[in-house]
């Protein structure tokens, strides 16, 4: 399987060379990485609220090494907030944030990071919007969910994300599954051993399915994070049978993934996000979308060659 192996080589420095140095490189990426800086980024979030969708955005760049790191990752969501709300687009526009870019893998990391992060959730409130916390590889996560539960005591919209290929993630969504919740349920896409986690496909859907049924029935408000047709139609009929009205969850998918379905499910009355991933450092975040689906790497693989 080659899933496995990509992920391995997203923390190669080697293959970051060889990668970003690629001829085909840059084409690729521009499919799932919406830019470089805040003011390439802004057009396209006006552009999704034109379509009637609305946006989750990720500042790119979780592998980082310094505390001046992790404060320029703060400033650069700040910024971005910024640029939100006088452009008046925060109704339109959460954010998602990896902790790790916040610092938590440093020394002092846990305490470094909620202390980078609540300046970004108090300012993405004051402009009507919030901030997820994004799931990394099953050793942060404790430190994930302390964190979030930190941040809900102030601000009870902040939301969190679990991964269908974890053990322990259908005790986690029984815990986040209460009233004010906000839970993005993915498959996962980190390298992760068979002692945590499911490596058969067909069994993380079933796990999925189960974790989903378990946020439908809760009193939270479930955020369906995938683009596999057979879950979005099971994600549709378990939410007709919680009696769940269209607004009460609502479904992700990457930017540059399925496009059409993004307008389709919106045209449907469905609440419909886009994870919209920008920044310099994008080669973490490349190589997981690669990872994700054989397409993908075979798309870079074709860009290359033609380039040569």
């Amino acid at each position: 399987m080659l899933g496995p192996v990509i992920l391995a080589a997203s923390r190669s420095d080697r293959m970051r060379r060889f990668v970003s140095a690629a001829p085909g490189t840059k084409q690729v990426v521009a499919r799932f990485i919406a830019g470089e800086t805040v003011d390439q980024v802004i057009p396209i979030v006006q552009a999704a609220a034109d379509k009637g969708l609305e946006v989750t955005l990720d500042v790119v760049g979780e592998d980082i090494t310094t505390r001046q790191q992790a404060f320029a990752a703060r400033d650069a969501y700040l910024e971005l907030i910024e640029h939100l709300r006088d452009l008046g687009l925060g109704a339109r526009a959460e954010m998602s944030v990896k902790l790790s870019m916040f610092g938590q893998a440093l020394a002092g990391g846990h305490e470094l990071a909620l202390a980078n992060v609540r300046p970004v959730v108090e300012a993405a409130a004051e402009i009507g919007t919030t901030v997820t916390l994004d799931a990394e590889d099953h050793t942060t996560l404790d430190s994930m969910f302390a964190i979030h539960e930190e941040l809900r005591k102030d601000f009870p919209q902040t939301g969190c994300v679990i991964q269908a290929y974890l053990f322990r993630t259908e005790d986690d969504a029984r815990r986040l599954s209460g009233a004010g919740s906000r839970v993005r349920i993915v498959k996962g896409a980190y390298k992760e051993p068979a002692t945590v986690a499911f490596q058969d496909k067909a069994e993380i859907d079933k796990a999925y399915v189960r974790i989903l049924q378990i946020l439908m029935a809760g009193d939270g408000y479930p955020m369906i994070g995938s683009h596999d047709p057979r879950l979005i139609a099971i994600s549709q009929e378990l939410a007709r049978r919680a009696g769940r009205k269209l607004d009460e969850y609502e479904f992700q998918m990457l930017y540059g993934i399925r496009s059409e379905e993004h307008v389709r499910l919106a045209a449907e009355g469905h609440r419909m996000r886009v994870y919209t991933a920008y920044g310099t450092d994008w080669y973490g975040y490349f190589m997981r979308r690669l990872a994700e689906k054989p397409a993908n790497l075979l798309f870079f693989v074709r860009s290359m060659i033609t380039k040569n």
